[in-house]
């Protein structure tokens, strides 16, 4: 019996509507997105998801997506926030050629379409305060009122704004604003900002400029100019479209672009706001933007998830325009799934209890072959150093364990992992009664998986290490950032603080590792046998210093 065909992947909303514009030719057979963030912090696993709908989507579609920076703000803008971009989105495998571009190459023609809407009689100069515009515009059930310097003429408008640009006035003595609708049910279409003075210097036009224009005027201007087909954001700026096409119909611009709306990403255990993640940055609550149990792209990186199952993740939640939760598992999901298939294996004892075999003489040292990954011969063998004396980890041994116990205790056996079975002959303690030492025989003809001399099979299995052929490491477990789903669901009074959870990081000093892992490699992910998934430390590892973080669980921990 034939297996029915796979169906293809259904085309989401946005995929229809380009499939629809080049059909009818709308754009003329070309396909332009960008992918806009500002420089004022690090990226974030939600603009991964975006990353991965703007390239993937000019991908797809034999187009171009160009990266470009909405650097209209000098006061929270930074290269520093510029280089992580970028090395951000070539770690998620996507390239922008030569459509590297900032709004602050656009600043001159901005302005000069600034003044143009000021000559149509389209934008004003007005001389309200920060708290009278407040007042002035209304709020959802008050309509706004119009500004006593709306009625300005165009010369003294044309005037106060030249004079803004030569730097005249303080910050906050004037601003421009569009002309448009002060009782607009579109709060966005009040008499909006168009510019505003900022006495800073800017990191690429140092002061050249001292007033900047607002990013919902630069926005769609920038991506006219671009020649951007399809411009794509998340919903919160739905209501924001009306501004961007009034923009785009009032200034002669060489092209008109549209913009289409999607649900941002949201998800469990974590918050995805960067005001919020800069105050966990500022206050030391994390060791930085990198730290690994932040949700950004760089923490994530260092944390060992690796870009394909980033881009996994984003195809598997797709896109639409209803908001949802994504559980954090999800991710997990993917990210152990990719990891499965590339983890070099190794074994590493993070709680370590010595094993002293007693049938095997002083200075025994064998050699045992296993695999490096059990589904790929290419990757070859790995070495083990069987010695008298071993390591196993102390949650594999039981002083008085039930009958469904198969690790070791007292007169019961095990076998080690690619090695032999053992059996527990005598247990030692310290003062204090901790276990510190097991003694145990061994049955010499168990190797690779063999029944006992007696034809018994062995049904558990842990993992150890050569005591004297071992490696010691720090081993850091990170566990989630957040106690709960919905960080942001605090009592009142309170912030989302109060949920982060005191246990998300557990540093292991001395683990014990295989002896291989000496070797271990930024390029490389390691399975820890029965343990979870790891990597080296891009920041704090070093050789003869090796730091190792656990990237993820064998299992989720809430299944």
């Amino acid at each position: 019996m034939n297996k029915p065909e796979a169906k293809p992947e259904a085309a989401n909303f946005l995929k229809q509507i380009i499939e629809k514009d080049l059909e009818t030719g709308k754009t003329a057979g070309k396909v332009v997105t960008r992918f806009p963030p500002e420089p004022n912090g690090y990226l974030h696993l939600g603009h991964a998801k975006s990353i991965c709908l703007n390239f993937g989507l000019a991908e797809e579609y034999k187009g171009f997506c160009h990266l470009r920076f909405d650097d209209t703000n000098p006061l929270t803008e930074d290269t520093e926030y510029v280089e992580s971009i970028m090395q951000d989105v070539r770690w998620l495998g996507f390239d922008w050629g030569k459509h590297l571009h900032y709004a602050s190459d656009y600043f001159e023609q901005i302005y000069q379409w600034a003044e143009q809407l000021i000559k149509d009689g389209k934008a004003y100069v007005d001389s309200l305060n920060e708290e009278e515009l407040r007042k002035y515009r209304g709020d959802f059930t008050t309509p706004g009122q119009e500004s006593p310097y709306r009625t300005r003429s165009v010369e003294e408008n044309l005037d106060l704004f030249r004079r803004m640009r030569a730097g005249e006035f303080a910050e906050g003595q004037h601003v421009l604003r569009a002309k448009i609708d002060m009782k607009s049910p579109n709060m966005n279409m009040r008499d909006p900002l168009l510019y505003r003075i900022r006495k800073v210097s800017h990191h690429r036009t140092g002061d050249t400029w001292c007033i900047y224009p607002m990013y919902d005027f630069a926005h769609p201007l920038s991506d006219a100019i671009e020649h951007v087909t399809h411009s794509i954001c998340t919903l919160e700026f739905q209501d924001h479209r009306p501004f961007y096409d009034w923009c785009i119909q009032n200034v002669p611009v060489p092209a008109e672009p549209h913009q289409y709306e999607f649900a941002r990403m949201n998800m469990t255990f974590l918050v995805m706001s960067k005001r919020k993640l800069l105050q966990l940055v500022k206050e030391g609550l994390v060791s930085g933007w990198d730290d690994p149990r932040m949700p950004t792209i760089s923490a994530v990186r260092r944390r060992g998830y690796t870009p394909e199952s980033i881009r996994r993740f984003a195809k598997r939640i797709g896109v639409s325009k209803a908001e949802s939760l994504i559980d954090y598992d999800i991710l997990e999901a993917c990210v152990r799934d990719h990891l499965d298939e590339i983890s070099h294996r190794a074994m590493a004892v993070l709680d370590p209890i010595k094993v002293v075999i007693e049938n095997l003489p002083e200075g025994h040292h064998e050699t045992i072959q296993t695999s490096v990954h059990p589904k790929k011969a290419e990757l070859g063998k790995r070495s083990l150093s069987f010695t008298k004396e071993v390591y196993i980890d102390a949650a594999d041994f039981m002083e008085n364990p039930p009958d469904d116990y198969f690790r070791l205790a007292p007169g019961r056996e095990v076998r080690l992992r690619n090695a032999y079975v053992i059996k527990c002959k005598e247990v030692i303690k310290d003062a204090s009664g901790k276990v510190v030492e097991l003694r145990c025989d061994y049955d010499s003809v168990t190797l690779g998986g063999k029944p006992t001399a007696d034809g018994r099979k062995v049904k558990g299995i842990v993992h150890w290490v050569s005591a004297s052929d071992c490696i010691d490491a720090e081993v850091r477990l990170y566990e989630r950032l957040f106690s709960v789903p919905d960080p942001e669901d605090v009592p009142e009074g309170q912030d989302f603080k109060v949920h982060l959870n005191s246990k998300s990081l557990t540093v292991i000093k001395n683990a014990k590792l295989e002896a291989g892992l000496a070797n271990a490699s930024l390029e490389h992910r390691y399975q820890f046998e029965r343990v979870g998934y790891f990597c080296i430390d891009s920041k704090d590892s070093r050789p003869g210093q090796l730091v190792f973080n656990r990237t993820v669980e064998l299992a989720s921990s809430l299944a």
